[in-house]
């Protein structure tokens, strides 16, 4: 029966935002499954459909979701080839987390945790000592690395048993407490040119009977949030990174596979008042609101003492066609951040977690002046910003 035209709309039901496949088919899944194959003490395969190799390499592109390589098949000729062959041959790809941002993909993919037990739950968290955000990216303001995230890595782990480990990235990364926490164990190699870092990976993958070598390209997601994908410098490092993978895939030693994937995908976003919602210039939005973080796509709300109940009703009043609207303890019996989320990190999660699902973000142009003016965004828990490829070249 239609509804009538006098009665408002329903917020979007929590229980239709896709939750990502933690446990079988998530970026978390996939460490612990290679370092299973390798014979890892303490780890499983949670990926089933992957078939183990002595020597594993992962080749992580920044922002190069699934639905990306599926749309530009001219542009990325090598890599949209290689779409059956992902997920152990499925055809299938994997879900990136909650939400599907750098710090807390690759968070993901470091410790073979989910967001809620690694504890990076977003761009920007509040940090409950000092009820001051904390940028999990950048990481800023100075936070103790080991205190914030206190499981060893995936890495380490391995290293530890005698696996040849390395990491080949920009030497800017070496040092950064976000590398420390997620990505660090075994050697780490910096190479300017993503050139040199294939031909490195490869060699690393050489080097040891049982290897786990992860390497990684910034450049797609950093044209993307400048000029969206739709641009021609956003066609130009996808034709570039499709090169990469080839020189790689072209380099793999004996008994190798190669595992390329990506931490979330991207969404290009009108410069519009409609699909700009401005949380520094509304007066609704921001009654009872303390701290506003996340990103535009998926917000992480901290209300005044007393004021959560309130501005749960408010967002999901203004907002609740457009996003998903979920308390903290909804969004986490929801499994929005994985199966359990420890103490320490509950009180990161906002108050009121907000999830887009239409084309729409909400900016903050006076506080967020950067990311606030970016074309292309992510964060939410649709298909275009969740799905990552898990393409496989073997040897």
């Amino acid at each position: 029966m239609a509804q009538p035209a006098w009665q408002d709309p329903e917020p979007l039901a929590l229980g239709t935002a896709p939750v990502p496949e933690y446990g079988s088919g998530s970026l978390a899944d996939l460490l612990p499954t290679l370092a299973a194959g390798l014979e890892v003490p303490g780890f499983t395969a949670l990926i089933p459909e992957l078939t183990p190799a002595r020597r594993t390499c992962v080749f992580l592109i920044d922002g190069l979701g699934w639905e990306q390589i599926k749309a530009h098949p001219d542009e990325a000729p090598f890599l949209h080839s290689l779409l059956p062959t992902s997920r152990g041959g499925t055809g299938r790809p994997l879900t990136a987390g909650f939400p599907s941002t750098t710090a807390t993909s690759l968070a993901s993919v470091g410790t073979g945790l989910p967001p809620g037990e690694h504890g990076l739950p977003g761009y920007t968290a509040r940090n409950p000592q000092t009820g001051e955000l904390m940028n999990q990216l950048r990481w800023k303001p100075w936070t103790e690395p080991k205190a914030w995230q206190p499981y060893p890595t995936v890495f380490q782990l391995a290293a530890a048993v005698g696996v040849h480990t390395a990491q080949v990235s920009a030497p800017m990364f070496e040092q950064t407490p976000l590398t420390k926490i997620a990505l660090s164990g075994g050697s780490f190699l910096g190479r300017l040119s993503g050139e040199d870092r294939m031909d490195v990976a490869a060699q690393r993958l050489a080097a040891g009977d049982r290897s786990l070598v992860y390497t990684y390209y910034s450049e797609v997601d950093g044209k993307g949030h400048r000029f969206g994908t739709d641009s021609d410098a956003w066609r130009g490092q996808l034709m570039y990174v499709d090169g990469l993978a080839r020189r790689l895939a072209e380099q793999l030693p004996p008994r190798s596979a190669l595992y390329i994937t990506a931490d979330h995908g991207m969404i290009d976003i009108p410069f519009d008042e409609q699909s700009r919602i401005d949380f520094d210039e509304d007066w609704e939005l921001s009654a009872g609101v303390a701290l506003l973080g996340g990103e535009g796509r998926a917000r992480h709300v901290y209300a005044v003492p007393g004021a959560q109940a309130d501005v749960l009703a408010v967002w999901r009043e203004v907002l609740g066609e457009q996003f998903w609207i979920a308390s903290r303890d909804e969004a986490i019996a929801a499994g929005w951040f994985g199966p359990t989320v420890d103490e320490r990190v509950y009180g990161r999660i906002g108050d009121v977690v907000a999830a887009a699902h239409d084309d729409v973000i909400i900016t903050a142009s006076v506080n967020e002046p950067h990311e606030s003016a970016m074309a292309g965004v992510h964060g939410s828990l649709t298909p275009v910003e969740q799905l990552v490829p898990l393409l496989e070249v073997r040897s």
